[in-house]
């Protein structure tokens, strides 16, 4: 073995938790090296999901006017192949400079960006197998694994078939089909659905769950589904699929309640795994789940001493946004840098469907587990001035609060745009202001954040009822 080459941080990833890690550890005057076994650095984030998912979303109703057919009466009508060929080059052109973006930021804070697969060794040493064979090997004081995750393969589902695909697979479809079934009705099948909708596809989206995104307040996904149903999705619930399989030139799904559906294409989106393989983490003592998973402690730190790791790698909630702050926690707790120690613990979370689901705090299930007397208020976009104008009016804003104090607990947002309104709503829950605060706040007219006072007022009428009954 060659000698190592030293460094203060070895990070293994770019991802969003592997370049904010390195970054954030430069910064403050650390010899930083990340190890990146694609190409282009990014992670996923830039190459396979977050950005070309909502790149495709925004680039599907821009060419078809998708949401606005019925306030203007036209709409932009492409076949199948332009559709594909737009969509697919402005996708790339964002991946592009998102890419640049990234591997500019690392060049900038001095960090060393080396290609090649990783895996580690005593020592606290990482070996780096470039394309051509020849191996490096780097030692470092901290090591953070910020592999990222891949999509869940199960075995029954014949991903080698050409019309079977996964969340990364289907962004390079080589034609558009007429009709697709969905499998899975978390964030990313819900996200897919709905921007194949909008294109114009046949869409089913089938959910073995009683509802979709489980993890949202059970009145805004079933808001959600009914506006899918009615931008003309078909969604199937409570209906797990048996098997898929092909006979002669059709695919056949197959679901529980013994219904068969023929689509031209199937998008298997049933959640992602740790990518761990590879890296040896058994023979320097890092523990995995039995889902590829590394576990951590509250600092990020693994079961191996001076081995850190942050990102979709250790699971749940696997967002860009959470895995950048726990990449910049654990250089942080790593270095003992006093600058950020802890990762906000009310992290919003914003799904990018067609039109967006966003929450923060708790739901009302999550209250009603805890005991905690709650009170609601909502404020629907039918009702509000600059969604009428948008002629996006489906979805409302629901504050959920204390009943004793009116302290805000959780803010639940469907619309074109929950994913930015949602942060005003993680301010006030962070802060723990009442929905009072709303109602004194004045809001520029028209805009959507209106939504906000009404669904207060409509709480404080809710509280005002409750008590002369």
């Amino acid at each position: 073995m060659s000698t190592p080459e030293p460094f203060d941080m070895v990070v293994i990833g770019s991802g969003p938790a592997g370049e904010k890690a390195a970054t954030q550890a430069a910064y403050f005057g650390k010899r930083v090296a990340i190890i990146e076994r694609r190409a282009t650095p990014g992670g996923i984030a830039v190459s396979d999901a977050g950005i070309p998912t909502k790149t495709l979303r925004e680039t599907a109703q821009y060419l078809t006017g998708f949401r606005h057919r019925d306030i203007y009466g036209i709409s932009l009508s492409l076949d199948a192949r332009l559709k594909l060929e737009r969509l697919m080059s402005r996708t790339g052109d964002v991946q592009r400079i998102m890419t640049e973006a990234v591997r500019a930021n690392i060049a900038r804070m001095g960090v060393a960006l080396i290609h090649g697969t990783a895996r580690l060794a005593e020592g606290r040493t990482v070996i780096v197998t470039g394309d051509d064979g020849a191996e490096r090997v780097f030692s470092a004081g901290v090591i953070l694994i910020a592999t990222g995750s891949h999509p869940l393969r199960p075995a029954g589902i014949p991903f080698d078939d050409p019309g079977v695909d996964d969340s990364e697979g289907i962004l390079r479809l080589e034609r558009m089909p007429r009709s697709l079934v969905v499998v899975g009705g978390g964030a990313v099948g819900c996200e897919y659905a709905s921007i194949f909708t909008a294109l114009g596809l046949d869409v089913t989206l089938v959910e073995g769950a009683a509802r979709l995104l489980a993890f949202a307040d059970r009145e805004l996904s079933e808001s959600l589904a009914a506006i899918f149903r009615t931008l003309g999705m078909r969604i199937s619930l409570g209906t797990p699929i048996t098997a898929i399989e092909r006979a002669g030139e059709t695919l056949h799904v197959r679901l529980a309640n013994g219904e068969t559906l023929t689509p031209e294409h199937v998008l298997f989106a049933g959640g992602r795994a740790g990518n761990t393989a590879g890296l040896d983490l058994a023979k320097v003592g890092v523990e995995v789940d039995d889902k590829g998973r590394v576990l951590v402690d509250p600092r990020y730190r693994t079961t191996a001493e001076g081995i850190y790791a942050a990102g979709d790698v250790i699971g749940p909630p696997a967002l860009a946004s959470v895995s950048m702050e726990q990449g910049r926690v654990a250089a942080c707790n790593a270095f003992s840098i006093p600058f950020k120690d802890v990762v906000d613990p009310l992290a919003p979370l914003g799904v990018y469907s067609i039109p967006e689901l966003a929450m923060v705090g708790l739901t009302e299930e999550a209250a009603t587990a805890q005991g905690i007397d709650y009170e609601v208020g909502r404020g629907k976009f039918e009702r509000n001035t600059r969604a009428r104008i948008a002629g996006t009016t489906e979805g409302l804003v629901k504050l959920l609060f204390r009943r004793s104090d009116r302290v805000l607990l959780g803010v639940h947002i469907v619309s074109d745009i929950a994913a930015e309104l949602i942060h005003l709503g993680q301010m006030a829950v962070s802060l723990q202001r009442p929905i009072d605060y709303f109602i004194h706040a004045t809001f520029n007219v028209p805009t959507f954040s209106e939504a906000y006072k009404y669904a207060a007022y409509d709480g404080l009428q809710r509280l005002k009822a409750a008590s002369v009954r």
